[in-house]
């Protein structure tokens, strides 16, 4: 089982952690982690693109010369996609990107993810996160006596209204809950900050 260094709000060592090896100890597989976080970003794509085919471009019914006889090439629409204002050759159309992969892939790229921070040595686990008040300035002094200077992901067992407000106004620091703790974010943010009682909550999810 990894162990790793317990610590409080004031960034002092008070102790270690045995973290589950099912979860937090895993081979890293980067095969995994590619296939869940392309599935991620597209499924968080609008799919809202659209431009006009030639069919659908305003005008263009009448030949625009005869087809014989100018000198000129020979046309029938000035709507086709060689001319300017034509329509658009194969345009987009609005279409959804989502798809899913199956429940094991999504859950092996999880325990992959969560593994390569303790390989890494970017995790920090906390005692508790229980801000005296609901300000930014609070936030940011626990993260500096963490010494905590690169992006960083923050994870708490569930919404608590003091955190949320203190960290929202943070540039490069995202909060997440367990319930909405994803592989993109994990490997996106440097640092991996989470409590105690999460870390329970994940193992018990996951293991």
């Amino acid at each position: 089982m990894p162990k790793v260094a317990l610590y409080n709000m004031e960034g002092a060592s008070v102790g270690e952690i045995e973290l589950k090896d099912e979860v937090f100890g895993v081979e890293v597989n980067q095969d995994v982690l590619y296939q869940v976080v392309k599935m991620q970003l597209a499924n968080k794509r609008q799919g809202t693109q659209s431009a006009l085919t030639r069919a659908e471009v305003r005008g263009g019914g009448a030949k625009p010369w005869r087809q014989k006889g100018t000198g000129r090439a020979r046309h029938g629409s000035i709507r086709s996609p060689i001319w300017i204002k034509g329509g658009v050759a194969f345009a987009p159309k609005p279409r959804d990107y989502s798809y899913t992969l199956p429940k094991k892939i999504r859950r092996l790229a999880m325990k992959s993810a969560l593994s390569s921070k303790v390989q890494e040595n970017n995790i920090i686990v906390m005692e508790s996160l229980a801000l005296p008040e609901a300000k930014t300035r609070e936030m940011a002094k626990v993260l500096k006596n963490l010494k905590v200077e690169e992006k960083a992901l923050v994870v708490i067992p569930q919404r608590d209204e003091a955190v949320v407000r203190a960290t929202r106004n943070l540039p490069n620091v995202k909060l997440a809950y367990v319930n909405t703790l994803n592989v993109y974010d994990i490997l996106k943010y440097d640092r991996f900050i989470i409590t105690q009682d999460a870390a329970r909550l994940v193992e018990e999810v996951y293991a």
